[in-house]
């Protein structure tokens, strides 16, 4: 994809100025909250929607005016797309019938499929009398024996409950290793993103945010949009004033390691950023500084515990806080883009099993600063990524 931009009649443009570029047996996933262009850009790649400049090139080929047909791309619906009279059997058929490939052929690839697939058994069966999952499968294969360049996914485990979307999620991951196909694949469940993804193009209102893997997303996301949206429960953000290598949150002040103190001072120069800025801490980089049994760098601060949740193998604390103006407005935002994610001015401290921390407690909670974010609350970027 180069440049790619679509642009409907009120001149709104849904898609702007993307360029990815996906390798030979690749698994990227587009992922982003509703209305963020993913879709579109699926539909773009296998000609269902027309691009309004740029390039699509498949192959080393550029393909912006070739029909869907000519394309040799099979795509994966939302809703499945199967033929209800039809049995599983020739649902699977029916591209190759349409290609007229001989019986032979087609029986060959069609039982090959359902052997992949776990479908033997349910060859005859009519896909109104098969499971979510099932018929999942079943489209699934009937883009398997096409033999198509790549498989495009849209959505497609989003009708099915969670224990099921986890079971289809590792056939996905298993049957694209094995046939090493390359595969776009569209979520806005970051979850399936992180699971799947070879590399993930987050998106936000048609730009494309940043294209990496999932551990660099998670680990250093580009500004405050992937930040807030990679991660379960979201990261944590709280109003922070820096001095050197000091920085003041609402509970107190915690000190930076030193080359992430020059980091980000460097970037406040680069970037001419004043005033607070905004910290952005993982649930899982805070600890009940009772449980930990060695020296740890970092910092420990005190705050009133508001609630906790306790899950058996962890539990969750919260430590509300204030925050000025500005900052709400910003996490107010922050919260729309993504589709009303809660950014409440409340942290969750993730604590070990063993924590003895109840609701109502004044807890010293160690946090690790050197995987702190700092952001620059104007433009969203991240002060500490190189």
């Amino acid at each position: 994809m180069k440049n790619i931009v679509k642009k409907y009649g009120d001149g709104f443009p849904a898609v702007n100025d993307v360029s990815i570029d996906v390798a030979d047996g690749e698994f990227v996933i587009l992922v982003g909250p509703s209305g963020c262009g993913k879709s579109t850009l699926l539909r773009m790649i296998v000609g269902l929607e027309d691009i309004t400049s740029g390039d699509m090139v498949i192959g080393g080929k550029r393909v912006n005016d070739l029909a869907p047909r000519d394309r040799n791309l099979a795509m994966v619906f939302q809703n499945y797309a199967l033929y209800p009279h039809l049995t599983v059997y020739e649902n699977i058929a029916f591209p190759l019938r349409l290609a007229k490939v001989d019986d032979a052929t087609v029986d060959a690839k069609v039982r090959e499929a359902s052997k992949t697939l776990e479908l033997d058994e349910h060859l005859d069966r009519k896909p109104g009398n098969l499971s979510g999952g099932q018929r999942q499968r079943v489209a699934m294969g009937r883009a398997i024996v096409r033999d198509a360049d790549a498989f495009l996914f849209d959505e497609p485990l989003s009708n099915l409950d969670a224990k099921l979307r986890g079971q289809m999620r590792t056939e996905i991951a298993r049957l694209q290793k094995r046939l090493g196909i390359t595969t776009v694949y569209v979520t806005h469940d970051q979850t399936e993103a992180m699971t799947l993804g070879d590399r993930v193009a987050v998106l936000k209102r048609g730009v494309l945010q940043q294209l990496a893997t999932p551990r660099e997303l998670y680990e250093k996301p580009v500004n405050l949009f992937v930040a807030g949206f990679i991660g379960s429960p979201p990261m944590n953000f709280l109003p922070a004033t820096v001095e050197g290598p000091t920085v003041t949150l609402p509970f107190g002040t915690v000190q930076l390691p030193e080359e992430r103190a020059r980091m980000v001072a460097d970037a406040v120069e680069r970037l001419g950023v004043s005033g607070p800025l905004i910290a952005g801490i993982r649930p899982e980089h805070f600890e009940d500084a009772s449980v930990l049994d060695t020296e740890r760098g970092g910092s420990t601060f005190r705050a009133q515990v508001d609630v906790v949740e306790w899950l058996g193998n962890q539990a969750y604390a919260y430590l509300p806080f204030e925050a000025p103006d500005e900052v709400t407005e910003q996490l107010a935002q922050l919260e729309r883009d993504l589709d009303g994610e809660s950014l409440r001015t409340q942290v969750v401290v993730s604590l070990d099993a063993s924590s003895g921390v109840t609701a109502g407690d004044e807890a010293e909670i160690w946090i690790d600063t050197s995987s702190m974010h700092l952001f620059d609350p104007a433009s969203g970027a991240n002060l500490t990524v190189g």
